[in-house]
């Protein structure tokens, strides 16, 4: 069988605002994102799964459609 080439949307996350002072599952969340440090930028495929970890953080990331 062939392997799916995925598809669909991408989203852009950047971090806005730092994680210090939050809770440790809070900071794991946002490094669990790819997020390194302030300004820091990624890209992931829009899944329910990714949705739900930026409905954790989202007072700290903003969202982009990529």
């Amino acid at each position: 069988m062939a392997a799916k080439k995925a598809s669909g949307k991408q989203i852009k996350l950047t971090l806005v605002h730092s994680p210090i002072g939050y809770t440790e599952r809070t900071k794991k969340t946002v490094r669990a994102l790819g997020l390194k440090r302030l300004r820091f930028s990624v890209v992931h495929q829009d899944t329910p799964a990714l949705r739900g970890m930026i409905d954790k953080v989202s007072h700290l990331v903003k969202v982009e459609e990529a």
